[in-house]
């Protein structure tokens, strides 16, 4: 069994990346479009990298092995 350890890590680097990306926008008319382009980049890309991750962890299929005989 794999530990669950890396998505927490990666959970908690993506929430931080949140917190300075959003308190780090200048002050503006488009503040709330940067703000959101942000959060939905850093959503797209923590979702992705757990679908990859988890993919690689827990297959749907056990791999099969070739009974090719030579």
């Amino acid at each position: 069994m794999s530990s669950s350890l890396p998505a927490v890590y990666i959970l908690i680097l993506a929430v931080l990346a949140g917190g300075i990306g959003w308190f780090s926008t200048p002050k503006g008319p488009n503040q709330t479009l940067v703000r959101t382009s942000i959060l939905l980049t850093l959503a797209c890309c923590y979702l992705m990298w757990m679908v990859t991750f988890l993919a690689q962890v827990h297959p749907l299929e056990r791999p099969r092995r070739s009974l090719v005989e030579e």
